[in-house]
């Protein structure tokens, strides 16, 4: 299941947004979906540090970092908790750090960019509110698809194509 958007956009064009394509892939993973789990904050990952302790099973944690690209919001210590715990992914519109060690991972990143200085651990950012970024509205609870071909979201879980 490597292309699975184009697949997705034939068979639900009326049920789909789809980003503006500034993601890259970063995880092991390059094929991801999941209920959405929506986390903001600028320059600070200490909702993401919290989040990725919990079960994640079937969920793909949205990080709105602003588009800040000065700190890295995930880097492969919190993706390794993240993948033990069972999330799905991540899709970020922030930067990471700890690229090649994330690359090993089982799990699925999609990130602005990366760089290497660690966020500031203040405590701030919030959990569960509706983010906007690349052209698309996010809220918790809609469904997210990535792959190498994009991002996309849908208010309902998609019957995904044999």
């Amino acid at each position: 299941m490597n292309d699975l958007l184009p697949d997705l956009c034939d068979l639900y064009p009326e049920q789909i947004q789809i980003a503006e394509p500034v993601f890259q892939s970063y995880g092991k993973r390059t094929c991801f979906y999941g209920q959405v789990i929506t986390v903001s904050c600028f320059e600070d990952n200490s909702r993401v540090r919290e989040l990725v302790n919990e079960n994640g099973q079937g969920k793909v944690m949205v990080v709105d970092g602003g588009g800040s690209k000065r700190r890295a919001l995930l880097g492969d210590m919190l993706a390794e908790k993240a993948a033990r715990n069972g999330w799905e992914g991540f899709v970020i519109y922030g930067a990471i750090r700890d690229v090649n060690a994330q690359s090993k991972i089982d799990i699925g990143i999609h990130a602005l960019c990366a760089h290497p200085l660690p966020t500031e651990k203040k405590g701030l950012g919030e959990v569960g509110q509706t983010v906007s970024f690349a052209g698309i509205q996010i809220a918790e609870g809609d469904y997210i698809y990535c792959d190498l071909n994009g991002t996309l979201v849908s208010k309902q879980a998609l019957a995904l194509p044999e």
